[in-house]
């Protein structure tokens, strides 16, 4: 470890109940692209925040160039050449891109200056972004690119990035490739934390696997398979999830010429979706982000009512309905946004558990709570879905982001819906709890439950959809069958053409979309 420009040496760190990292050593060289691998609750993320200086080890040391690296905070992290990219984007919707960077620099240049800056920076690593755009008209890509200047203009020896392709369009990926590449060769180490395997395998050249806290292995990426690095992961063989053959019942969910204002000012307006959904059946909608999924969920959880069109459940108007109502009659929504939308961060997870099942589980009658009815719901989906907690009564922001979305989605399954909506089911999930949760999905339609499934992993949607339907700008496309869509029909639907024919008929132009949407909507 020597040689390295930074040497993690024997770190540990615990709170209540539960060891995060475990006597951790690895080291990563300048230059060196260099993933941390493991499991949802793994002691991932608990390490890039010691090292970043939100986190005090409890035991252990670090050095940086040789010398000894013990952060108070990211600023003293920051000033010793450390930047970091988080997962979620910590920006201001309102503020243009200088603002924003402006608000991550110490002591910000004027603001020609910095605009002159951002321009020359973004141009030489192909992240092109104008200074004076609002962030809330950027695209997630875009948006990342204001995350990644900011910290270049710090010119950072070590880069720290997590889940950093999670919100990308397969184009969007290949560009942040191309930067992170252009960086390595110039002596940037970039310490690499995903969930999506194929890219470690391209992108990274060497990788440190943690399994509860603890090391367990290392590796070259590119001499495994994407199954060999999973299993390393989980200390097991991952079997791909199985769905059974069955035909589609009767209608469960139909809607009918919906449209709905955006909810904010950078929102996207639903404009004339219909669509109908049968028992049994998985019905994919994909779609760059900001193209109307969170405005699609919010029309049919009842958060959003729609001044325009119709939505029936098993041939019952609900429009009218709050989200109460409609989940007492079987229509079930997990969002996008785990924490704060999908759970309140403060609230142990009995409380989370109760907030949403309180009416279908029966855990309150006559205005009383029954806790231990709702102790016992909140168990039920730790163990049923893996949930890594020391317990129920855990805040919910207590819990690493995949093992969170995993209680999530378990607590609505658990409550046997007759139509379930989730948003982007396995974001930031680990190998393992991803293929679960596609299971517990698939289970959930073969017992005659209809689920949407809104994602923008293509492959999840390929993998577990019967039919599939694409988004852009808020307009639905007619849904076609999943099995056989080739990546061409995926690329135009994905891009505005919302009628095409079968295959071998006429199709139409695509319509033209936004910079947000068409110029990146080709998969590869």
């Amino acid at each position: 470890m020597t040689d390295a420009l930074l040497s993690v040496e024997g770190l540990t760190k615990a709170y209540p109940g539960v060891v995060a990292n475990d006597d951790v050593s690895f080291a990563v060289a300048s230059g060196e692209v260099h993933a941390l691998l493991g499991e949802n609750g793994a002691g991932k993320s608990t390490l890039v925040k010691m090292i970043y200086g939100l986190v005090r080890p409890d035991a252990g040391q670090m050095h940086l160039s040789g010398k000894p690296h013990a952060p108070a905070s990211p600023k003293e992290a920051r000033a010793a050449g450390v930047a970091m990219v988080f997962q979620h984007f910590s920006l201001f919707d309102a503020l243009d891109v200088a603002e924003n960077v402006a608000l991550g620099m110490e002591t910000p240049p004027p603001r020609r200056t910095l605009a002159r800056r951002i321009r020359e920076m973004s141009e030489a690593y192909g992240l092109p972004l104008d200074p004076g755009r609002i962030v809330g008209d950027l695209s997630a890509g875009e948006r990342q690119r204001v995350e990644i200047i900011r910290c270049l203009l710090q010119s950072p020896r070590l880069l720290i990035m997590d889940e950093p392709t999670s919100v990308l369009t397969p184009q969007e990926v290949r560009i942040l490739f191309a930067t992170l590449e252009k960086l390595s060769s110039e002596g940037t180490a970039i310490l690499y934390i995903s969930h999506k395997l194929e890219e470690i395998r391209t992108l990274c050249d060497g990788a440190t696997i943690l399994r509860q806290g603890r090391v367990v292995g290392s590796c070259t990426p590119a001499e495994k398979s994407a199954a060999e690095l999973a299993e390393m992961m989980v200390g097991s063989t991952l079997s791909a999830p199985k769905r059974a053959r069955h035909e589609a019942g009767e209608v469960a969910l139909e809607i009918r010429g919906l449209s709905l204002p955006p909810a904010h000012a950078f929102g996207t307006p639903l404009r004339d979706i219909s669509l109908t959904l049968r028992k049994g059946e998985v019905l994919g909608i994909g779609g760059v982000a900001g193209n109307g999924q969170d405005e699609l969920l919010a029309a049919l959880s009842g958060e959003m009512r729609s001044p325009a069109g119709r939505i029936e459940l098993a041939g019952r108007d609900i429009g009218g309905l709050d989200p109460t109502g409609r989940r007492d009659l079987g229509l079930l929504t997990a969002p996008e946004e785990r924490l704060g939308h999908a759970a309140a961060p403060d609230m142990s997870l009995t409380e989370n558990a109760l907030l949403t099942a309180h009416g279908r589980e029966r855990l309150a009658r006559h205005g009383f709570i029954d806790w231990s009815k709702a102790r016992g719901f909140a168990e039920r989906v730790i163990t049923a879905f893996d949930v890594r907690t020391p317990g129920p009564e855990n805040a919910a922001r207590s819990l690493s982001g995949g093992n969170l979305q995993k209680f999530v989605i378990g607590r609505e399954v658990l409550q046997r819906p007759a139509v379930l909506v989730v948003n982007q089911p396995t974001w930031g999930v680990d190998a393992s709890a991803a293929a679960a949760i596609r299971q517990a999905l698939l289970d959930l339609a073969a017992e005659g439950a209809a689920v949407i499934v809104i994602s923008q992993d293509l492959d999840e949607l390929m993998e577990i959809s019967d039919r599939f339907a694409a988004l852009n700008e808020g307009r639905l496309s007619d849904p076609r069958p999943a099995e056989g869509l080739s990546v061409e029909e995926i690329g135009l639907m994905l891009g505005g053409a919302h009628d095409l024919e079968r295959p071998g008929g006429d199709r139409p132009a695509a319509r033209p979309a936004s910079d947000a949407g068409a110029a990146e909507a080709h998969p590869s």
